[in-house]
């Protein structure tokens, strides 16, 4: 999980030579208040920059540059990952790019391209598109799930789904099977030239000088030498492809798993429901003495039976709700089992790829020194032209077992890339996860009042029915019931992200999504989705400080004064 801590800025925007700074980890939910201007969306800017290098809005960078003081524009994050802290400081004039774990400077000698790929690929582990998608739901430049090319949903997914490892290691291979061809054009091009000497039966003596004996025995040293080097490796390679396979056997419950926690989690929120549902229906029994709605008297025996009634029916939905924890508790220590084994077991992969490609070339070595001293060997007995034909034969030999375990190894790595395509393993995974998804999104549908059946299919367009439409879109749909369904996505996302443990922060921001698209029902619907959430921090930036102000546990104020944007608490 990304936990943002701080962020902050100066001679950024209309921000002057001061610090501005926000705590990102402070309050549950803060309202970000101000007039037109005054500055209260450029913490939005300000997260993209330090992080991407780009802001939210579309502005160029020189245009960041606060136009009065013209210099020294810096910003500065800092966030948390595990046990590892991080800060990471852009600066514009002069430009400036650092990135910090646990208070010491990564190295730098990367050009800024490359130290960008180490913060989004090694560190946050997601690129701008899917933290905007899962952080930041605007109503300007930002560019809903909805509306990205198919391209790039695919891409948000699969972030979420922490699925960019295969095709990574589908690049590997592009790369591996590019170097395969042309070692394979090499041999085609010994193995004729070795079959033409063989047709040609060329006579080639070479005299035997008289250190001979000193350089066979030099090369069988060598020989022996390498013939223990590669049955190390050898029986370490089987040790390895062992254990790989204890490995697999021990996780072939992770979907299962994974399935069962999702169930038990929906399991768990359906009896806090009904235990809520029980209070209420015990309270109100214990605090009324007659019907409010006829007025009549409640018997006191009617309603003594009933509050025992709903005790004891609390007191069982209380007993399940233990039972499941505990059984939930087993299920979030299987998958942290889980994920050690994964983790162990691409480890494993790398190693045997290793290992394979050390053998290879110990094999081609032992066999070159094997030919090298029999064709000496050979040469002290008789250099004959039909001693040399024979050696020729035994060297086009060896080049045709080469060539042939070239052409299979480019069979098996061409059939391997096949399976890390868009069409193959990450396509399988993804199907497993969609029913999980289309439900969250309906979920959070349902709980803003919006009553459809959205559907995602695996290459994420979308099936919306209701009970008066069928077969119509997002772009169907008014503005604020986009804004709806934009927020049950980005909601969708972010549980997801918390199940996988992949792209889960701490931060959401929500740019002036109560000012135009929603309504006073969908704004009430939505902030009580709002006060559900844990452990997070929401931000919302609004005009709308009447309505609001007193529904938020914290507000930030911005104003503008004398050309320069100022943040007071308000």
């Amino acid at each position: 999980m990304i936990k943002f801590e701080k962020v902050r800025w100066k001679n950024f925007l209309s921000t002057g030579n001061q610090f501005t700074e926000i705590d990102l980890n402070r309050n549950e939910t803060t309202l970000i208040i101000g007039e037109n201007g005054a500055g209260k969306s450029t913490v939005l800017d300000a997260l993209c920059f330090s992080l991407f290098g780009k802001p939210f809005r579309t502005i160029s960078k020189s245009q960041l540059v606060n136009t009065v003081n013209a210099m020294e524009t810096v910003v500065e994050i800092e966030f948390s990952i595990s046990s590892r802290r991080y800060k990471v400081i852009r600066g514009i004039k002069p430009n400036k790019f650092e990135i910090w774990q646990n208070d010491k400077m990564l190295n730098q000698e990367a050009n800024n391209r490359d130290y960008q790929k180490i913060l989004e690929q090694q560190i946050l582990k997601l690129n701008y598109r899917s933290f905007t998608q899962v952080v930041i739901l605007g109503s300007s430049t930002f560019v809903p799930f909805m509306q990205l090319k198919a391209k790039f949903r695919r891409e948000v997914v699969e972030d979420l789904l922490d699925i960019k490892i295969f095709s990574m290691m589908n690049m590997i291979l592009k790369q591996r099977l590019k170097d395969l061809v042309i070692e394979l054009q090499e041999i085609e091009y010994n193995y004729k030239l070795s079959g033409e000497k063989i047709s040609m039966q060329e006579s080639y003596i070479e005299n035997i000088k008289n250190n001979a004996g000193i350089i066979i025995k030099e090369k069988q040293s060598n020989y022996d030498n390498n013939f223990v080097e590669l049955n190390k490796k050898i029986n370490n390679k089987k040790e390895l492809e062992k254990t790989q396979k204890t490995l697999f056997e021990s996780v072939t419950d992770q979907i299962n798993i994974e399935s069962k926690d999702v169930k038990l989690k929906d399991l768990r929120s359906t009896l806090i429901e009904k235990q809520k549902e029980k209070d209420k229906m015990i309270a109100f029994f214990e605090k009324h003495d007659d019907c409010p709605v006829c007025t009549q008297d409640i018997p006191k025996d009617f309603k003594s039976e009933m509050i025992t009634t709903k005790e004891k029916e609390k007191k069982e939905i209380v007993n399940g709700l233990t039972k499941m924890e505990e059984e939930l508790d087993k299920t979030q220590s299987r998958l942290s089992e889980i994920v050690k084994v994964t983790n162990e077991i691409q480890d494993n992969s790398i190693q045997i790829a290793q290992l394979n490609t050390s053998i290879k070339e110990l094999e081609k070595f032992q066999e070159r020194l094997s030919n090298e001293i029999t064709e000496l060997e050979k040469s002290t007995v008789n250099n004959s032209d039909e001693e040399k034909l024979k050696v020729l034969k035994e060297e086009f030999d060896g080049i045709e077992k080469n060539r042939k375990d070239l052409k299979e190894e480019k069979v098996y790595k061409e059939a391997s890339r096949a399976m890390l395509q868009d069409t193959g393993i990450k396509t399988k995974i993804i199907k497993q996860y969609l029913p999980i998804m289309n439900q969250l999104i309906n979920k959070y549908l349902a709980s803003m009042e919006f009553y459809v059946n959205f559907t995602l299919d695996e290459n994420f367009d979308e099936t919306i029915k209701s009970r008066f439409r069928d077969n119509f879109n997002y772009a169907s749909f008014s503005e604020g019931e986009k804004m709806r369904i934009d927020l049950a996505l980005l909601f969708t996302w972010r549980a997801i992200a918390k199940m996988k443990n992949s792209t889960n922060t701490n931060l959401l921001i929500l740019d002036e999504i109560f000012d135009s698209s929603l309504d006073s029902a969908g704004t009430d619907e939505f902030l009580k989705i709002l006060n559900t959430l844990e452990g997070e921090n929401v931000f919302v930036i609004s005009h709308k400080q009447d309505v609001l102000v007193d529904k938020f546990k914290h507000t930030l104020k911005f104003e503008k004064n004398k050309n320069f944007s100022k943040m007071v608490v308000a």
